[in-house]
């Protein structure tokens, strides 16, 4: 299904990226994921700044890849990403890995993350304003049952 999501990564496979069969290494398809999520995050307010100054973090609580399509070296790839729910003290959003000169999807993650108060090392909620810039771009996606 295409959607109207924001790009959170762009970029390519590298050859040291690749395994002994020659494709991208699933390590590789996590960090680029990671980055991703990073850029999300950033677009809701939760920044590094705002993570130190209020001693909050990011837990990551559950995440399932789905591979559908290999990645070679000088592949270009792109990340789009969506927000799915926001609760509380939880956030679930995906991301869909394509391969810019195929457009196929290379492969989607499905996230759960839980706010944390890093001093008091437990779940908390998150402020008002981001959970209204969360549910202000919120989508729907079939696969995130």
């Amino acid at each position: 299904m295409e959607r109207n999501l924001e790009i959170t990564y762009r970029g390519t496979v590298y050859p040291w990226h690749c395994d002994h069969m020659g494709h991208m290494n699933v390590m590789w398809y996590v960090g680029k994921f990671d980055e991703a999520t990073w850029q999300v995050f950033s677009v809701l307010g939760i920044t590094p700044k705002y993570l130190r100054d209020h001693h909050r973090g990011m837990a990551a609580v559950d995440q399932r890849i789905t591979y559908k399509r290999e990645l070679h070296a000088g592949d270009i790839v792109t990340i789009k990403s969506g927000i799915l729910e926001i609760r509380d003290k939880v956030i679930r959003f995906f991301h869909e890995m394509r391969n810019e000169a195929t457009g196929e999807i290379s492969a989607v993650t499905l996230l759960t993350g839980v706010h944390m108060d890093t001093k008091l090392r437990k779940a908390c909620p998150f402020p008002e304003d981001i959970v209204k810039r969360a549910k202000s771009v919120i989508v729907e996606y079939e696969g995130a049952s």
